[in-house]
């Protein structure tokens, strides 16, 4: 892992849950009283330097946001041990694709500092977006979009890759 695959920290001191939700992709463009129902069902999870917050191949069933502190993100190579994939700080996020799907998770992620994090479980947003539907329409075009801009930065970095030949 290179230093460029770092986040930027946000300042996030005395910002809201739901500023801090505001300001990322996922739940950008919504209103408040969409963003206030999402803050309503989610919790507060708090995990020491070290610590696991879950491994590749466990069931995923959460949604965490960064509030303070930072997360790494890694995978096991057989017989090469852990490959870290990514530094991720506060103003980030990881999970969501457990709200979307029923897979495992795809990678394994510990407390890269002690770390606060807001946290939605699948279950609870699943029956918010049922009675919301209004907010469920918002929410899963955000997360189109938010995919779709994944993919392409993913495809991008493999033709990088291929046509450079450090594939």
């Amino acid at each position: 892992m290179s230093d460029d695959d770092e986040k930027p920290q946000l300042d996030l001191k005395g910002k809201s849950t739901i500023e801090i939700l505001s300001m990322i992709d996922m739940f950008s463009g919504l209103p408040q009283t969409h963003l206030r129902r999402v803050v309503d069902i989610g919790l507060e999870e708090q995990y020491k330097t070290g610590a696991t917050i879950f491994a590749e191949g466990s069931p995923g069933d959460k949604f965490y946001l960064i509030v303070e502190g930072a997360v790494r993100i890694s995978r096991i190579v057989p017989g090469m041990g852990e490959e870290a994939l990514a530094v991720l700080r506060a103003g980030a996020y990881f999970g969501e694709m457990s709200l979307i799907d029923d897979a495992p998770r795809s990678a394994t992620v510990m407390a890269h500092e002690k770390v606060r994090l807001f946290v939605v479980n699948r279950k609870d947003l699943e029956d918010l977006l049922f009675v919301d539907r209004d907010l469920a329409y918002e929410l899963l075009w955000n997360w189109v979009r938010t995919l779709s801009r994944r993919l392409r930065a993913t495809n991008d970095k493999m033709t990088f890759l291929a046509t450079t030949s450090k594939f």
